[in-house]
């Protein structure tokens, strides 16, 4: 029992990440791995914060924007004028439907 039942192994590099608490992570990966296809960045699974390769100059966490409802959507596209408008049609079409729209 040994190696020679395990196969070779592969040649392989090493890889730290450090998180903005100063968490190292280290990553294998293949030796023949261009540099460009491994990640700049990843999770670290110990804080769950963004993890980057330069120590000195960890990422940091993305501000979170507050949670927005579709109200809030439509008002960064409409103007209060539009709006306006848009209701207007919306309760003429209705007042149409129902019967009681008034003649202009």
């Amino acid at each position: 029992m040994g190696e020679k039942d395990h196969g070779a192994r592969a040649e392989r590099i090493q890889i730290s990440y450090w998180d903005a608490l100063g968490n190292e992570t280290v990553r294998y990966f293949a030796a023949d791995v261009a540099d460009e296809e491994i990640p700049e960045q990843i999770d670290s699974p110990a804080s769950g914060l963004p993890a980057g390769r330069d120590r000195a100059n960890p990422p940091m966490l993305p501000k979170n924007e507050p949670y927005k409802t579709h109200l809030a959507y439509v008002k960064e596209r409409r103007t209060p004028e539009e709006a306006e408008e848009l209701l207007e049609q919306a309760l003429q079409k209705l007042r149409t439907r129902r019967g009681t729209a008034k003649s202009a």
